[in-house]
Parts: structure tokens; sequence; C-alpha cells
């Protein structure tokens, strides 16, 4: 189902993904799940670019015929992905003929590739549907057992499970290859992605991008946390600390705009680990672990840590 020229797009040995810095074991397993046209979910904490990840094999898709996008969600029905009865074609042709069955998104992703955004967001009997089309090609929808002729490669993404999410069965990740993705791997990288990906509003001197990082960076390695602060939480720092600056009237960032923008971006992006959370809020350990950062070496002192 790979076209010859996808194939060789995999193949070479420079970035085919190049939306995503860094990243280039989780990259190259990719690329050997697509050429050998296996289904995959890609894991990882929210923030880390699964999605931008997957999105950017749309970019390669003059290989493809198609690439379709679901977005996983508790209200997502199997009707929704896989097809319902058409009321008027049922009367026209009879409740139980094919004609009046109307097809669903996953049609439009043959001979290309399906990709479900946060799977383990939807529902049970979504997944059992999905295993049934997976394994059997084929599902059953009221009355019907529909046969799917379909060719696709199935890219997931799956955040840890939380309140928000369901267990995937162990039949249904049988399915799959995973792939786990992590954060960026060093601080350079880091920094890099955020002058991309980030809003450009002033100058921000690289030392103090720096103490951004670093902070973000120090706080995923704490072990008082259950939820650490993903790349998004540096973006915010980086794009709220300008717009701090901008409101003082200054078009550079300084360290007291980033100091005021610490609580707002973060605060609610950690989770405090039960022993700790009883002794003091989220916004009282931002505050603490920030005023505990040696800034001015920071600021000082270029740093190649990872």
């Amino acid at each position: 189902m790979i076209s010859e020229k996808l194939r060789q797009i995999l193949l070479r040995k420079e970035d085919s993904f190049t939306d995503i810095l860094g990243q280039d074991t989780i990259k190259k397993e990719l690329k050997s799940a697509l050429l050998s046209e296996r289904n995959v979910i890609i894991v990882g904490q929210p923030g880390i670019g699964k999605t931008t990840l997957a999105k950017n094999i749309a970019k390669l898709q003059s290989g493809l015929k198609n690439f379709v996008r679901i977005q996983g969600s508790p209200d997502l029905s199997v009707e929704d992905i896989l097809g319902d009865i058409d009321p008027i074609k049922a009367l026209k042709y009879g409740p139980l003929s094919i004609e009046a069955f109307q097809k669903g998104k996953i049609f439009r992703a043959d001979k290309g590739i399906l990709f479900f955004d946060e799977l383990n967001r939807c529902p049970e009997k979504l997944q059992n549907a999905l295993l049934q089309v997976l394994g059997e090609k084929k599902a059953t929808i009221g009355s019907y057992d529909v046969d799917f002729d379909l060719d696709f490669i199935f890219i997931g993404t799956m955040n840890p499970e939380d309140t928000s999410t369901e267990k995937l069965s162990d039949v249904l990740l049988d399915r799959f290859d995973v792939i786990y993705m992590g954060y960026p791997e060093k601080e350079k990288i880091e920094e890099d992605i955020v002058k991309l990906k980030g809003k450009k509003l002033c100058d921000v001197p690289d030392n103090i991008l720096r103490v951004m990082v670093r902070f973000v960076r120090d706080l995923r390695h704490s072990d008082d946390l259950e939820k650490k602060p993903s790349v998004r939480a540096t973006l915010g720092l980086y794009e709220r600390s300008q717009a701090n600056a901008l409101l003082e009237g200054r078009k550079k960032v300084n360290v007291d705009d980033l100091k005021e923008a610490i609580i707002s971006v973060l605060s609610h992006r950690i989770r405090l680990k039960p022993s700790i959370k009883y002794l003091q809020s989220p916004v009282d350990y931002i505050k603490k672990q920030f005023s505990e950062m040696d800034i001015d070496e920071l600021l000082n002192k270029r740093d190649d840590g990872g």
C-alpha cells in the first residue's frame, strides 16, 4: 500500500519529520513502522509533540492517497466513525438494505493513513468496534454486518491514563506497535523549539530563555510532582513574559517579566504528590522553587546541559 515514492522518502538518511526537533529515536521507529505498514500508537504526556509528529506524515502525503484525522472524545460514537443507517434511504431501499448504510469517516482513509488523536479518550464501545475492524475487517452496526474492504495504516496517539481516559484492552493494544515519546532530550533542543514555535512579541535574551527552560526542566525532574509541565509550559513562559515586558513599555524581557508569569502559566500544569500537596499549594510550591534557583549563574554562564 505504501507507494515507492513514499518508501524512498522514508529511506533517506535526512530527517523526514522536520516539524519536530530532536526525538531521533522516535522518528526512526515511526519510519520503521510506516515502511512495514504496521499500526502504531504513539504514547506520551500531553504537550510533547505526539500530534505534531503524526500530522507531519500528512506532509509526505504525495506517497499516500488519503490522510484522515479523527479527534478522540468521550462522546464520539461508533456511528460517527464507521457509519449509520440513512433513514431516507432506509425508506426507499428497506431498513436492512446495504444501500441504506451511510459510510463513516473511516472509509475516507482507504489506501492511506487513519490518524486517531487521543485514542484512549474514546468510550469502550467504540474501542471494541475498532478492534473488530482491525482484526476482522468487519463490524456489526445495528442490524448490519458491514465488511470493511479497506487498506490503511492506523496511527493513534495516547496520553497516559488519568481521570479523562479509558483503559485500552490488551486485545486492542495487541493490534498495534507502541512508540513511547518523551520530553525534548536536551535544553538546547527545547530552547530551539520555543524560539521556533513561540509567538515573537519582543526581544527575549538568550540567558532569560535559558532560565525559563531550565526552570521547567527542573520541575520535570522533581520527585515531588505527579503531573509535570510540558513544552507548552515553556512556550507559555516565553510568550507571557514578552507580553509583560510590553505592558511595562519595554521591548526586551527581563527576569521580573518572567517571574510575573510563572504562577499563571505553571501552577495548573503541575500536580503535587500526596506527601507534598497537604503541606503547600501548587502556587506556593512554584514560588519556592523559583526563589531557590541560582538565576544569576544561569544569566551569566552558558550551560550545555541536557
